[in-house]
């Protein structure tokens, strides 16, 4: 195969002696061989863009043998061979030596000597019934190999029918001089350079033309974290049940929110800075409503009008102003309990609600294999009048099943504003155990009057972290090679969607075995 230089120096030379080309077809390399237009086509546009020629495409259709054809055209059509292994004489040949003589041919040719009066049946043997034949076929497919085509286009269809020759479409061309013809090629740059610039080179440099119609190269499209994939499905599970998702954006919060809100005393150990990042600046604020503020540090000290004996302790407004990286999304799911709530005194009717949130929280715990300080937590909370335990165990068990977990249990646990609580546990076909998936409960009231909620109005909440069910369905071992600095680009490249295995319909009906 010719080089692209010496393709520009045959087109070049070319046009030089002759002035123009007719038709690329009759060009050679220097070898003689005829040359690949494909790589000519390439020669072409790179002479075009520097304006040194210009050319038109020829484009024609040819007929070319196929691999069957070119062997016919070399030993013969089927239909002569068949006549030719039948012996001179009225005895013949049987039928059964024929095909041991010629194979598949045989049978393909019989039919067609038959047809065309060279052969008959003489018993169960065939006889010649010409002296002599034309192998038309084997003419026409020569006469074909040599012209690229045929006088008479209904033999071309009837070859191809017998899948002896195929049509192509051949594209050659018409290349004249352009207005900067040279036999020299002038190197062009493409790009100004600082050099250039302080030289002052570039006043007088041939520069690449661009082309715009070219095919732009594909750029790299963006690839989802497997978190945000699973993320998502969870999403929809939320949407389909007829959640609103929470505005979790801020991620910095005040212990007010984040324990004060939830019932937590301030001597919680989960509020030591061993357990929990505390910002140094700013490190607190006030801005949280203060009314709100004095019925949450009565309902502490001393229960208020909850029915609850509180704490026993003297409340501190310093201790709740503390700002910190939030340790659960419950923070925001108290603060829209409380909007919920001034909604229902100003409207003058409860409206029950449905709010879920899928987002960042942080812990200041050690890493390892299965923990980070910052993970994602999975939190829906219902509100509605007069919920049970019964309730939530009937939506729990609806919600991991169209997640693709059928085998639900739960275990009584305690958590300091939730009353009663449940860790949430399913069964690992893999594992052949059941694993905790989750945790849940009921809202204190200690929790929910203070926020201004009527009495009869109980809120039933679960969550579950985002980490593990991603683990599972991407067989992840070590949580580290998911989150964090040591994620390899290539695997959020790779990692294929998720689809979680979701029930619907009649599978939903009832609750699992207990």
């Amino acid at each position: 195969m010719a080089s692209t230089e010496e393709l520009q120096t045959l087109v070049l030379t070319t046009l030089d002696r002759e002035n123009e080309i007719q038709d690329s077809k009759d060009l050679k390399t220097v070898a003689g061989e005829p040359l690949e237009q494909l790589a000519l086509l390439g020669v072409l546009n790179s002479l075009k863009s520097k304006e040194m020629v210009d050319y038109s495409a020829i484009d024609r259709e040819l007929w070319t043998l196929s691999k069957e054809g070119e062997q016919v055209a070399e030993q013969g059509s089927h239909e002569a061979r068949v006549f030719e292994a039948i012996p001179i004489g009225a005895e013949g040949i049987p039928m059964s030596e024929v095909q041991a003589i010629l194979g598949k041919a045989a049978s393909i040719g019989q039919g067609k000597a038959f047809k065309n009066g060279w052969i008959k049946k003489n018993g169960s043997n065939l006889v010649r019934a010409t002296d002599s034949i034309v192998d038309q076929t084997k003419n026409d497919l020569q006469e074909i190999k040599k012209t690229s085509t045929h006088s008479n286009a209904k033999i071309l269809t009837d070859l191809k029918k017998r899948k002896l020759v195929d049509k192509q479409k051949v594209t050659t061309y018409k290349v004249t001089k352009g207005p900067q013809f040279s036999l020299e090629i002038k190197k062009e740059a493409t790009d100004i350079t600082f050099e250039m610039l302080q030289s002052g080179e570039w006043k007088n440099a041939s520069f690449k033309k661009y082309n715009f119609d070219a095919a732009g190269a594909a750029p790299a499209g963006g690839h989802l974290h497997p978190l945000m994939k699973v993320r998502q499905e969870f999403r929809e599970i939320f949407f389909e049940m007829g959640f609103e998702e929470m505005p979790t954006n801020c991620f910095a919060e005040s212990s007010f929110w984040n324990f004060d809100a939830l019932f937590q005393p301030q001597q919680h150990p989960a509020r030591d800075a061993h357990d929990t990042f505390f910002l140094k600046d700013p490190a607190t604020t006030d801005r949280f409503p203060r009314d709100l503020m004095e019925r949450i540090k009565v309902t502490h000290e001393n229960g208020g009008d909850t029915g609850s004996t509180g704490y026993n302790y003297t409340w501190k407004e310093e201790d709740a102003g503390k700002l910190l990286l939030r340790t659960h999304t419950t923070a925001v799911s108290s603060y829209m309990l409380y909007k919920l709530a001034e909604k229902t005194k100003k409207e003058g009717v409860f409206r029950p609600a449905k709010y879920f949130s899928i987002d960042r929280v942080f812990r200041n715990e050690s890493v390892d294999a299965t923990h980070l300080a910052e993970f994602h937590q999975i939190e829906g909370v219902i509100c509605d009048r007069n919920l049970t335990l019964g309730d939530l165990i009937g939506f729990m068990d609806v919600f991991f099943k169209k997640m693709g977990m059928d085998k639900i249990r739960f275990k009584p646990t305690y958590n300091p504003y939730t009353e009663p609580s449940m860790e949430i546990f399913s069964y690992h076909d893999g594992l052949k155990k059941w694993v905790e998936i989750g945790n849940s409960g009921m809202f204190r009231p200690e929790m929910l009057l203070p926020l201004g909620l009527p009495p009869d109005v109980r809120v039933i909440a679960w969550g579950l972290g985002l980490e593990r069910p991603t683990m599972v369905k991407y067989g992840i071992s070590n949580i580290r090679d998911l989150l964090g600095h040591k994620v390899k680009i290539d695997m959020i490249k790779e990692y294929p969607i998720c689809r979680l295995d979701k029930k619907m319909g009649k599978e939903l009906v009832g609750t699992s075995e207990q």
